[in-house]
């Protein structure tokens, strides 16, 4: 389930929210993308991530059950941290990281509130 959850969550961060800089390929929807811990987040996938921090609780009405599932993805992405919530908030302030932020909120804004509700509501039941 964990891994579905996580395939799901990336194929949709990464096709409909983020352009990667690194591949400068277009994605397609049906393409499986796979994202485990073993593999190196990039920036793009952590402003992506953080992103939906920002978008999420204006979409779906539990704000309590999506901040635990946030909580759970974002250790995922920074096992390393002791509080990777805030750590996250603290990587997306550094000033080299504010072009990457500004794209994936526009990334997010266009890919509009259909999808970033599903991604909201599967950032909401991560980790269950």
């Amino acid at each position: 389930m964990k891994l579905s959850v996580v395939k799901s969550l990336s194929l949709g961060l990464l096709t409909t929210c983020i352009t990667l800089s690194v591949t400068h390929a277009a994605k397609s929807s049906d393409e499986n993308i796979e994202v485990t811990p073993t593999q190196e987040v990039t920036q793009q996938e952590l402003a992506a991530i953080y992103v939906f921090s920002e978008i999420c609780p204006k979409l779906i009405k539990d704000d309590g059950q999506f901040q635990t599932g946030y909580a759970k993805l974002a250790h995922e992405y920074l096992p390393q941290e002791q509080n990777a919530v805030t750590a996250l908030k603290k990587i997306t302030q550094q000033k080299n990281f504010k072009s990457i932020l500004a794209e994936a909120r526009s990334d997010a804004k266009k890919a509009g509130d259909s999808k970033n509700l599903q991604i909201c509501q599967d950032v909401s039941t991560y980790g269950n």
